[in-house]
């Protein structure tokens, strides 16, 4: 690894752009023989996925889908349990090998910026980008915030059938700059080709109508309903009705670690993924917590945002504590000491099962916790790749169990 400063980054970039072709050489490239689906953004990449294959299924298709929590042919998944969301282009190559041979129709990919500067989606023919939302992320490993946003643009520049684009980002306008056969856009604050109207939400479900079709879901908040409205932009791009497209996310449950409520009475516990400063913004302006359990992610990964989101937690919420999330050869001490650096009154504790036991002593009837940064993810990564598992949802529900008996 100290090698790396030293060679040219031309060579990386042959090296890896080799990479994709022999791994797409090798399994017969696959990914000219089925319709793909790209998901690229900051935030709501999983959750869009899981409202698209919902939404093809219900058109009658065959879906596959590689995600941040799972790899799915039809009926049969398997956990993604990689710590990667777009993995490497041997492993995407024989997935898509796998969706050919189940005769898929379409399937669905993460795409993420890394991958795109590692030219993971290179020799995969992509009918359709879909973008999310663009805030800060990964601003150190690609030297700054607009050498980020333009890996995500490459993947737009290669995709030349269908862009699904959401007109509310600030974002906008740069994605909308490059060309395709045909555009499509969705919004819940602008006339768009998909608006969102007569929104309602609440802590139990979402209400909202396109073109007087009613939708309602258990997926919460505002930022669901843009991850559904790019969902039903992809059904109608492929020839779904509107009436198709409902009953597609009637059989969306709950997606695995993004808002997902553990615990509902005598007060709530909901876990979710976020571990951006823009995506812990919406989850605690959308659920209200009384308490919080947060940390940041290691691996000297966007040590920037490590303040930031501890400013955030102590803005929303009367108890915060700061817990490990994934420190890898960190410190891991001093990444907990740095989300608390701008938090009044920190409640620091290293180990993290512990703290979800001190949110739920802390917890009095009606108060809200919200635990951020694992979602459905299967382990805690610590130093020289060791893995301790971890299921947050068992964990607090363990604890739970263990405070009302009183152990």
């Amino acid at each position: 690894m100290r090698l790396k400063k030293y060679i040219p980054k031309f060579v990386f970039k042959i090296y890896h752009h080799l990479l994709a072709f022999l791994g797409a050489l090798i399994y017969g490239f696959p990914g000219k023989k089925i319709k793909v689906i790209g998901i690229t953004g900051t935030n709501g990449k999983s959750t869009t996925a899981n409202i698209c294959f919902k939404i093809l299924e219900e058109g009658g298709c065959k879906v596959a889908a590689m995600s941040s929590i799972s790899f799915k042919i039809g009926n049969k998944e398997k956990v993604n349990d990689l710590k990667m969301t777009m993995p490497g282009r041997f492993k995407i190559q024989q997935f898509l090998r796998e969706a050919v041979k189940e005769k898929c129709d379409y399937i669905i990919i993460e795409v993420t910026s890394e991958g795109i500067e590692q030219f993971r989606h290179k020799f995969i023919d992509f009918d359709v980008a879909i973008f999310t939302n663009l805030s800060k992320e990964h601003i150190e490993s690609h030297g700054g915030f607009d050498n980020y946003k333009n890996a995500k643009g490459k993947f737009f520049d290669a995709v030349k059938g269908i862009h699904i684009l959401n007109k509310d980002d600030p974002h906008f306008d740069y994605f909308n700059s490059f060309s395709a056969n045909k555009k499509l856009t969705y919004s819940i604050l602008n006339n768009a080709d998909i608006s969102a109207k007569n929104i309602l939400t609440n802590q139990d479900f979402s209400e909202f109508e396109v073109d007087g079709v009613s939708f309602k879901t258990n997926l919460l908040g505002e930022f669901n309903i843009c991850n559904l409205l790019a969902g039903i932009a992809l059904g109608l791009s492929q020839g779904i009705s509107l009436e198709k497209c409902k009953d597609g996310i009637k059989k969306v449950e709950g997606i695995p670690g993004r808002m997902q409520k553990i615990i509902e009475k005598p007060f709530s516990v909901f876990i979710d993924y976020a571990f951006t400063p823009n995506a812990l913004e919406k989850v605690y302006k959308y659920l209200k917590p009384t308490i919080v359990i947060l940390g940041s992610c290691g691996g000297g990964r966007d040590k920037w945002k490590r303040p930031v989101l501890g400013e955030i937690a102590s803005k929303h919420a009367k108890y915060v504590i700061i817990t490990n999330e994934d420190p890898y050869d960190e410190d891991p001490q001093k990444i907990i000491d740095e989300v608390a650096s701008k938090v009044k009154n920190p409640i620091k504790i290293f180990d993290r099962r512990e703290a979800i036991n001190k949110a739920l002593l802390l917890a009095k009837e009606g108060d809200i916790i919200v635990v951020t940064g694992k979602g459905s993810e299967t382990c805690i990564m610590w130093e020289n790749g060791r893995r301790e598992n971890w299921n947050e949802k068992q964990i607090i529900l363990e604890e739970f169990e263990k405070i009302k008996k009183g152990i």
